[in-house]
């Protein structure tokens, strides 16, 4: 009996770009009250790196995960990179309900540094 042929490899679906473990980017200092004047806008869970490992299965089943804290996720863009820096339980709680997509608060570091340097050299001047 003849082999058959293998099928086409499928692409796995995933639900974060990467898993890290720890935040790769300088300390951006920002309190609870910046985080709030961040307007939240759409990230796709695909494009957003993770900055824990672990999964705290009480947090993310508990009815009141998110009632003493922001409703959005907070993400930190850095080098062109998007860190989940808080909201695990809520973008894995999103992707168990389908859904590609969640509302953020996204800070930008990338920003951050151009804004500097454009200061430092107009300072030179």
């Amino acid at each position: 009996m003849a082999a058959e042929p293998s099928a086409a490899p499928r692409l796995v679906p995933v639900i974060f770009r990467r898993v890290g473990d720890g935040r790769p980017y300088p300390d951006h200092g920002l309190t609870g009250k910046d985080w709030a004047a961040v307007p939240p806008r759409q990230v796709r869970l695909a494009d957003l790196v993770t900055t824990k490992r672990a999964l705290d299965l009480d947090t993310l089943l508990a009815d009141d995960s998110t009632m003493f804290g922001d409703l959005f996720c907070h993400v930190v863009r850095w080098r062109g990179e998007l860190y989940l820096e808080d909201g695990l339980h809520r973008a894995v709680r999103a992707a168990l309900h389908q859904r590609s997509t969640l509302h953020a608060r996204v800070h930008d570091l990338d920003d951050d540094r151009t804004s500097s340097s454009d200061r430092a050299n107009s300072e030179e001047r």
